[in-house]
């Protein structure tokens, strides 16, 4: 039921292995470098997932409505909160720990994959779908640690909190796998919050992208409401 996201959250961790080899190795000028490129490279993810087939003002408004619920929840300082917790604990000297944090646990809980995956693992017990996000999470994992640090280890918590969470939950949002419209809504969504997490990589502007995620629930129930009832 949530092997799918035990694995994900493995091959994570061993991505951040072999990330912070490799990042031992590579100079601060390079580091930050890289980071630029992978900042820009989140934002074309991003951009792709948000020209998905959907209706946009009804993003927009799960965005409006989904950030305005997340600020007043405040996700982003509840999450600066545990990675520093966390940061503490383990005595990490890492001057970004929180940032690959924050960063990597939003980047690998974003996106129709995660939420479409975590159902069909769960109600199905399907988990080819968090297979393929898990390949895709490990390989991330590498870079954002070889820049990041450490912190990026313990989204692999996250993921299993959230992404199994979802997993048991599945039952009641089976809808989602019976139209097209609630993957595309989701992509569009979670490609407009991963664009705002390539911004905050590339320090352009600071964006509480965490405040942003429960846009990802409500542009399906938005959908919903619509199909069902106009």
């Amino acid at each position: 039921m949530v092997l799918g996201t035990i694995v994900n959250a493995a091959a994570v961790t061993v991505g951040t292995v072999i990330g912070l080899f490799f990042g031992k190795r590579i100079k601060g000028e390079l580091k930050e470098s890289v980071l630029k490129a992978l900042g820009l490279a989140v934002i074309v993810l991003g951009a792709k997932m948000a020209f998905e087939e959907h209706d946009f003002l009804a993003a927009l408004i799960s965005l409006v409505v989904g950030t305005i619920i997340g600020e007043i929840i405040d996700i982003e300082d509840k999450l600066d909160k545990v990675g520093s917790y966390i940061q503490n604990k383990t005595r990490s000297t890492s001057n970004t720990f929180v940032l690959g944090f924050v960063t990597a646990s939003v980047l690998f809980c974003v996106g129709s994959m995660t939420i479409i995956g975590a159902i069909k693992d769960g109600l199905n017990n399907d988990p080819s779908v968090l297979y393929v996000k898990s390949m895709l999470d490990g390989v991330s994992s590498v870079i954002l640690t070889s820049t990041l640090g450490i912190g990026v280890l313990f989204s692999a918590i996250v993921i299993l909190i959230y992404q199994g969470g979802l997993s048991l939950l599945a039952s009641s949002a089976v809808f989602l796998l019976e139209n097209e419209i609630y993957v595309n809504g989701i992509s569009v969504v979670g490609g407009i919050i991963i664009v705002g997490i390539g911004l905050n990589m590339l320090n352009i502007v600071k964006i509480k992208t965490a405040n942003m995620l429960p846009a990802l629930f409500i542009i399906p129930l938005y959908d919903f409401i619509k199909i069902t009832y106009f």
